[in-house]
């Protein structure tokens, strides 16, 4: 299991740092590729170019900051640095695309003649290999390691494939027909795009920053697992939490009201090994021994309250 955090941190590292060095190949390309051709769907790629990278940098210390060990004032660890990453890339995506928005809606009024369309084009082309290969580079990483700001990360290279596709189809089209709208339309339909990108992010990262619970299909396997084990009779009060590089786990364990203090601890260390080894990424399990039939004030009866206006 050890070896296997271990290496979920080494691959969050590399992605972070690969997706880094690609976003600023990418920039100096369509930066180039705007001044050369005038146009404002490779001016918007270029600007989702630069979010990118800032996006990468805020992954890149943010994979970093999450993976520190607990230290007295941060007794939870940091995981919750990887989802303010995330938080703020969904930010950087909205603010950048409403005002390439504002741009694009301007060229529409007042169009203008787009220049050096084959540069354009190849710039594009480029673009859309490498945001695929990067795409698809994050998305196994993801699936090994459940990183929420590599997933975030990877949301903004999907994008830019999808910017970068619209991007050759406007320059294409432009090319072929000479209508000088096409390019500004484009760019409109990426700037859309990328706040509904920046919007998914916002929710993803909201989850972990808020300690929303896990799924319910999570909680169940959670219980039964409990359950499962010797000398366990129900669960209750349980709270679950993803905080990014780690799960948390806590619940009431109850238990034969004469069960010895030693046995009980025992049921109880059992009952939190098989809960931790639900989950692939580390797992802090806190179990709480009760002796069964007892009445007290349960949080699962508090959740279940209406609330008050």
């Amino acid at each position: 299991m050890k070896s296997q955090v271990d290496s979920n941190v080494s691959l969050r590292r590399l992605a972070s740092a690969i997706a880094l060095g690609a976003a600023v190949v990418l920039i100096v390309a369509k930066l180039w590729g705007w001044v050369a051709t005038d146009s404002v769907a490779l001016l918007t790629s270029a600007a989702d170019a630069v979010v990118d990278a800032l996006a990468a940098t805020a992954t890149f210390f943010g994979v970093r900051f999450a993976q520190h060990p607990a230290d007295s004032e941060h007794r939870f660890g940091h995981g919750k640095g990887e989802a303010l990453a995330a938080f703020t890339q969904a930010i950087l995506l909205a603010s950048t695309a409403t005002v390439l928005a504002a741009q694009s809606c301007w060229r529409l009024i007042y169009p203008q003649q787009v220049t050096a369309i084959t540069l354009g084009i190849w710039i594009a082309v480029i673009g859309l290999a490498t945001s695929s290969l990067l795409a698809a580079m994050q998305t196994w990483v993801v699936r090994r390691t459940g990183s929420t700001a590599i997933a975030a990360d990877r949301a903004h290279y999907l994008m830019d494939a999808a910017v970068n596709g619209a991007v050759l189809i406007a320059l294409a089209l432009t090319s072929v027909t000479g209508w000088k709208r096409a390019d500004p339309i484009f760019a409109l339909i990426i700037a859309g795009c990328m706040i509904a990108g920046g919007r998914r992010v916002a929710e993803a990262a909201s989850r972990q920053l808020l300690d929303q619970e896990l799924p319910h299909e999570h909680r169940e396997r959670i219980k039964a697992a409990a359950v499962a084990c010797f000398g366990i009779r129900g669960v209750h009060d349980l709270r679950t939490r993803d905080a990014g590089d780690r799960v948390f786990v806590e619940f009431h364990l109850e238990v034969d009201g004469h069960v010895s203090v030693h046995d009980g601890h025992c049921m109880v260390d059992a009952a939190e090994r098989a809960v931790a080894g639900l989950f692939t990424k580390e797992t802090e399990v806190i179990g709480h021994l009760e002796p069964t039939g007892i009445e007290d004030d349960r949080l699962d009866d508090r959740v279940r309250r209406p609330r008050s206006r």
